[in-house]
């Protein structure tokens, strides 16, 4: 029997080389044309008559998989869970695969180029020079800084040590110890508490789920430091986007670079019409690079078996 594989991500297809890796192990797999993530009965009709999946964003639920019974090993391109119901696929037979950290170095740089934007103030800068305004501003340097990472867990550790390799100091806070990781790169672990009080820039690295939905609210922004700036580039859900709108409308905070949202795409207009908020549409994952990787972690994962040659995935 020839198996295909239905990729509802629509991210996926928009690689050649990665539609034509999965059609060689493949052939007639479907592919999500539409450029949109899938919802409801259009995700289920495309997964129909497929065992096995490759998804994206798409939503992952007991009436998603009550609906495609035949469904068994869905293998996630990209990183984030929290659109997947995992007692509701354990429920149905559905086994989960995916690979933690595949992403993380362009998900870090990411992070890297919202601390120094918003540090040197690039983008107002730059929007004030294409209408013909010449002000000169220093901003200041990441190397003088404390950087707090909320989440020391794959990406929240190469921010770390990319912050540690400019010179700055690194705070972390994490509900699980990484001892070994502290001492190799200097970086100090601190409640949650101390990490808002002393850190000039905040860089969330959570994953969201039910105990870090709403971490950071106005009560955690308004501990942070005058001035300070905030980053998320982990998922959206995790910082309430009102209170933090209060804090950069009364210059509390000193910015904030967003890369996710509680919804997407935003429908909050005036957030991104100030000056000091810097936002981009989901992309931290996005390089070419981190793409091509998450694809092929994706393709290793639809086995029936554990690869081992790819040791990092997870299966459940």
């Amino acid at each position: 029997m020839v198996l295909s594989v239905a990729v509802t991500s629509h991210s996926f297809p928009k690689s050649e080389t990665l539609r034509r890796e999965l059609l060689e192990r493949y052939p007639g797999s479907v592919f999500n044309e539409t450029g949109r993530p899938l919802r409801g009965a259009a995700l289920a009709e495309l997964l129909r008559g497929h065992t096995r999946a490759i998804t994206g964003l798409e939503v992952l639920d007991a009436a998603l998989f009550a609906a495609v019974p035949e469904l068994r090993i869905v293998s996630k391109y990209g990183v984030g869970l929290d659109m997947i119901d995992f007692d509701a696929a354990r429920a149905h037979g559905v086994s989960i695969r995916w690979t933690p950290g595949v992403n993380r170095q362009a998900v870090a740089e990411l992070t890297i180029a919202f601390m120094i934007a918003l540090a040197r103030k690039l983008v107002p800068l730059a929007a004030e020079m294409r209408g013909g305004v010449w002000t000169r501003g220093g901003g200041r340097q990441l190397s003088s800084a404390t950087v707090g990472v909320v989440g020391c867990g794959h990406v929240g550790q190469t921010v770390a040590a990319l912050c540690r390799a400019f010179g700055a100091r690194v705070l972390s806070y994490d509900t699980v110890f990484y001892d070994m990781f502290y001492r190799e790169t200097g970086v100090t672990p601190v409640s949650l508490d101390a990490l808002l009080r002393q850190a000039d820039f905040v860089s969330i690295h959570v994953p969201l789920d039910d105990t870090t939905r709403g971490m950071i609210g106005a009560d955690e922004i308004a501990r942070m430091k005058p001035g300070a700036f905030l980053v998320n580039t982990a998922r959206g859900g995790i910082v309430d986007e009102v209170a933090l709108k209060r804090a950069l409308s009364d210059n509390t905070l000193g910015g904030a670079a967003f890369d996710v949202f509680g919804v997407e795409p935003p429908t909050d207009t005036e957030l991104f019409q100030l000056p000091n908020f810097v936002a981009t549409p989901h992309v931290g994952g996005s390089s070419q690079e981190a793409m091509l990787a998450m694809g092929r972690a994706a393709i290793a994962g639809l086995g029936s078996v554990p690869n081992p040659e790819s040791p990092s995935l997870r299966y459940t």
